[in-house]
């Protein structure tokens, strides 16, 4: 054993520092994109070199971010419930080609034959046939739907695509392991998260996200909405309680602070391996994590930033696998509404390393990532993170010049029908019911399966309205009635008003229908 652990040794690299001015670095850009705080950590050859915060935990107050805080840290949060199915598979409880009905009974796709033939792993590698973030709206700004009742619904949702024919990201699927590690176990997900990942790995600050209002030293969430778009103006701080359902929890509902990311990234780099000898999961499960799985088409650069564009590109077990000028990376993004994360590895060099943001700004966590790994691998330093700064401006402008430009400009045409003839209550398949109501102040809506999300439609042009939403942090839709022969309403379908809105406001998937009896 001791010549194992000498030999392990000798074959380790010299440990790297993080770039010289690193942390008075990460300070100026901090303060210049206006992001109140982050956390990094950065861990290389099994040590932590870094974790650290920086800034506030919550704009207006003096607390300031230390490795300890915790940030909510988005769809990073996927390789953990993959995590938690490891330790599952190497107890023999299941198999990651297991028929995901043979472990939850009577789940169902929108198609039979999908239904019989989804397995374990095709939860987890964004190749199901649904679109983009399709059926997020069940969790999307926040929901009354529990966790099973959501996963029965998916039965509803129709594909965009054939079964396993190319990738699209979804969350929802996410939400049917964590259902299904409770069928396996007899524990929820988030118990058995906590008890089998977090506090073996030693990961003593971690929770899932509707436990971290019991933590004081946590980050608050922020973002921009006074500038005619989410993304642009002033940050804000939002109501960290107003969050995501935690129906969609095991899709990246957890909170972790640096130390803990530093832990979780040694775990990952040792192959599961622990620091006291132990696994937590299996060098074969580390090796079926990181398989590319499903290929993900290569979108173009933008100017500038041609040298980041990888040569393949693909979804593995809750990571993307991709290379970075020659050297192949494993990483994912999260976010969820005020935070942004980065998480990143190195296999071939040992080093992994994590960036937390507790606003949207993701230039910064962005341009970091890159900085961080042209060091890492002895790389010319590129100012990145400056680059992605210019680069978010001209993308908030170009929304912001279409949203003032033909959207601004409607045609001075409609409504077909007297207002009141809008108002009933319309059901959709998947997501459940609006009920549209006119009162003094003209036409409201209401998503009922959305606590709070309702407001005042106004209209736009033809048969289309917009909405006005009471609470201003919810993305506007457009809301369409489509008339029948003699004139009534006979569907309702949406569409996100902004040219930026995050993917998940997927109104587009949505096909409402009067309600029978209304």
């Amino acid at each position: 054993m001791i010549s194992l652990v000498l030999a392990a040794a000798l074959a380790a690299g010299p440990v790297v520092q993080p770039p010289k001015g690193f942390d008075a670095h990460v300070e100026a850009l901090r303060q210049k994109v206006g992001a109140p705080g982050l956390s990094i950590a950065i861990v290389d050859e099994g040590q932590t070199v870094l974790a650290k915060g920086y800034g506030v935990r919550k704009l207006g107050a003096p607390e300031k971010v230390d490795a300890d805080t915790l940030f909510m840290t988005g769809s990073t949060g996927k390789a953990v419930t993959v995590a938690a199915l490891a330790t599952l598979v190497d107890a023999g409880k299941l198999s990651w080609d297991d028929k995901v009905t043979d472990r939850l009974p009577g789940f169902q796709m929108y198609d039979p034959w999908v239904t019989r033939e989804l397995t374990v792993r095709d939860l987890l590698v964004h190749r199901s046939g649904l679109g983009l973030g399709q059926g997020d709206l069940l969790f999307v700004p926040r929901s009354n739907i529990p966790r099973a009742e959501a996963v029965r619904r998916l039965r509803y949702l129709k594909p965009a695509t054939s079964f396993r024919s190319g990738y699209a990201y979804d969350n929802v699927l996410y939400m049917v392991a964590g259902q299904l590690i409770e069928a396996v176990t007899g524990q929820t997900w988030e118990d058995y998260v906590r008890e089998h990942v977090f506090a073996a790995a030693g990961m003593t600050s971690s929770t899932t996200n509707g436990h971290r209002f019991q933590i004081a030293n946590r980050a608050q969430p922020h973002a921009r909405m006074n500038g005619g778009l989410r993304g642009a103006g002033d940050q804000e701080v939002l109501d960290e309680r107003d969050e995501l359902s935690t129906s969609a929890a095991p899709a990246g509902g957890m909170a972790v602070s640096a130390n803990d990311m530093a832990k979780w990234l040694k775990l990952q780099l040792a192959h599961g391996a622990l620091p006291d000898g132990k696994r937590l999961f299996s060098e074969a499960q580390s090796k079926a994590m990181w398989q590319p799985t499903v290929i993900q088409p290569l979108d173009k650069a933008p100017p500038g930033f041609e040298v980041t564009k990888p040569t393949f590109q693909a979804y593995a077990l809750g990571w993307e696998i991709q290379d970075y000028r020659g050297t192949q990376i494993v990483w994912h993004g999260g976010a969820v509404f005020g935070f942004k994360t980065v998480v990143v590895l190195i296999p071939d060099r040992n080093v992994g390393f994590s960036i937390e943001l507790n606003s949207e700004d993701g230039e910064l966590p962005r341009g970091l990532m890159y900085e961080l790994l042209d060091h890492y691998l002895g790389l010319k330093p590129e100012p990145w993170t400056e680059r992605y700064i210019t680069y978010k401006k001209q993308l908030v402008g170009g929304a912001l010049k279409a949203l003032g430009g033909a959207q601004a400009k409607p045609a001075g045409v409609g409504p077909s029908l007297p207002v009141a003839k809008y108002a009933g209550t319309y059901s959709d398949p998947w997501y459940g019911d609006i009920a549209v109501t006119q009162g003094d102040g003209g036409l409201r809506i209401d998503f009922k399966s959305t606590p709070r999300m309702a407001g005042k439609l106004e209209h736009w042009q033809y048969d289309t309205f917009v909405t006005r939403f009471d609470d201003k942090a919810l993305e506007p839709a457009y809301v369409t009635f489509g008339l029948n022969a003699d004139g009534g309403v006979e569907r309702v379908t949406m569409k996100a008003a902004s040219p930026i809105a995050d993917f998940s406001w997927d109104y587009h998937d949505l096909l409402f229908t009067p309600k029978r009896g209304d």
